[in-house]
């Protein structure tokens, strides 16, 4: 008992604390917003700590459940993106009035996606996924009173059954054709008959459609923009992330036999995604909408590292995802300050940011270089080691094409910090206040930004647990 305990710690904290949010709701129904936002931004800071200690590797429910050092720093870094995320939320949540009900959701789409990282089963993966994705549409829908809110929850909810449709049928003829849904027993049994085939474009499909790989990411920016900004950086970093990380683990395990046909399905994507997401992302006026398309590049940029199916690989995903969070919560942690407290989103609003607010605006500034892939921010690095895994397989076409979108990307993260620093603004944004725990979360953020990619320690520790395929 002792054991199993241990080896789904993550899980059980989690919902220790939802029960402990539950609990206080209703005991003490009229606690103050600020004491709720206190010991709830506590309790994550002690959830994250706790993701430290106390590890163990192991199965649980028959090899359905496995944990190992590599998913437990997954799950770390889901909870590193949800500590910063509910810090910078506080000034927005103050306002509210269903802060628990809030965090309620939001921790158990957390705990949706930790199963669906322990998950050595396709059931399993696909139980973690719908409760991932179900609470989401909730949260898109929060401000009830913005019609934008509810359009994003209704298109969300949408493609999200869609794409749990496709992966269920996906799932459903792969067991039809092995017998079996364990990951191990599939990678022996799968031959690539035209079957497989399939049920692999329909699980691919779906996947897509979480991670907003094109074509498949027509929702994103809508949804994205209707959304309350917490939401939105949740989607963007959490949800993402949690996806990218088990899509690693099915290619390089589950579908290894079919790696030359998957990896030719990777590199269109890969290629249409950077093209589509930079294209749209210079078009955009609305903040949201921009940093939509902006993650829609950055998938392409990920599947380059995925394709590369090898050891560096899954350390160069799991790397950049890390790198992803500080860099896109450094930008939407500034947007969450100023939507809170002017209702702000638009880029020209930004028009001379950086005479009243110069410390938001070199956030803002540092979070774009980093997203751009500019040196020395740990973006660069993160893209170095994408690209060097991808051009393990001696794709260097791929490669350019990838270096060429990298210099458009720096025309529209650019034309941002132009806005922000040589721009004027008629009626220019006031001083924004930046509380404690927001201002603790960009600091965060900028530190991540500037010192991980001069930490190399942390690449050969990542690349320590991966598992070369």
């Amino acid at each position: 008992m002792n054991e199993a305990l241990l080896l789904m710690k993550p899980e059980l904290i989690v919902t220790v604390i939802i029960f402990i949010l539950l609990i206080l709701h209703v005991a003490r129904e009229n606690s103050s917003p600020a004491y709720l936002l206190n010991l709830i931004n506590g309790l994550l800071f002690i959830n994250f700590l706790c993701g430290f200690f106390f590890n163990r590797e192991g199965t649980l429910f028959g090899d359905m459940y496995v944990t190992n050092g590599l998913i437990v720093l997954e799950k770390n870094i889901l909870n590193l993106g949800m500590l910063l995320i509910s810090l910078q939320a506080t000034d927005w949540l103050k306002k509210k009035d269903f802060i628990v009900e809030f965090y309620v959701l939001l921790l158990t789409t957390l705990l949706g996606m930790f199963f669906m990282l322990s998950s050595n089963n396709l059931l399993m993966f696909y139980l973690g996924l719908e409760l991932s994705s179900i609470p989401l549409a909730a949260l898109a829908n929060f401000e009830l009173e913005k019609r934008k809110s509810s359009e994003a929850a209704m298109k969300f909810i949408m493609s999200s059954a869609f794409s749990s449709g496709l992966l269920l049928f996906g799932i459903s003829m792969l067991y039809g054709t092995t017998g079996t849904l364990n990951f191990a027993q599939l990678a022996m049994l799968i031959d690539g008959n035209p079957l497989q085939l399939f049920s692999f474009i329909l699980l691919l499909a779906g996947f897509g459609f979480k991670i907003s790989a094109v074509p498949f990411h027509l929702w994103t920016a809508d949804v994205y923009e209707g959304s309350p900004v917490a939401v939105t950086s949740y989607l963007s970093v959490i949800s993402k992330g949690a996806i990218l990380f088990v899509m690693a683990s099915v290619l390089f395990t589950v579908f290894k036999p079919l790696v030359e046909t998957w990896y030719n399905m990777l590199y269109l994507l890969a290629v249409l995604t950077m093209i589509i997401g930079n294209l749209f992302a210079i078009r955009q006026q609305n903040l949201k909408r921009f940093l939509a398309f902006s993650s829609i590049a950055q998938v392409g940029f990920i599947l380059i590292g995925m394709s590369g199916s090898s050891q560096e690989a899954t350390a160069s995903v799991i790397y950049f995802v890390l790198i992803y969070v500080f860099s896109n919560l450094g930008a939407f942690g500034v947007i969450a300050l100023v939507s809170a407290q002017t209702g702000k989103e638009e880029i020209d609003d930004y028009k001379g940011f950086y005479l009243s607010n110069p410390m938001l605006a070199l956030v803002m500034t540092l979070s774009l270089f980093s997203l751009a892939g500019i040196p020395p921010t740990a973006g660069f690095f993160g893209k170095f080691f994408l690209l060097m895994a991808g051009a393990g397989k001696g794709n260097f076409v791929l490669i350019t094409i990838a270096a060429l979108n990298m210099v458009i990307s720096l025309y529209y993260y650019l034309r941002i910090v132009k806005v922000m620093f040589m721009e004027k603004n008629e009626t220019p944004m006031e001083k924004l206040q930046i509380s404690l725990f927001p201002r603790i979360s960009l600091l965060t953020c900028m530190a991540g930004i500037i010192l991980i990619g001069f930490t190399t320690l942390l690449y050969d520790y990542i690349f320590s647990l991966s598992t070369s395929f």
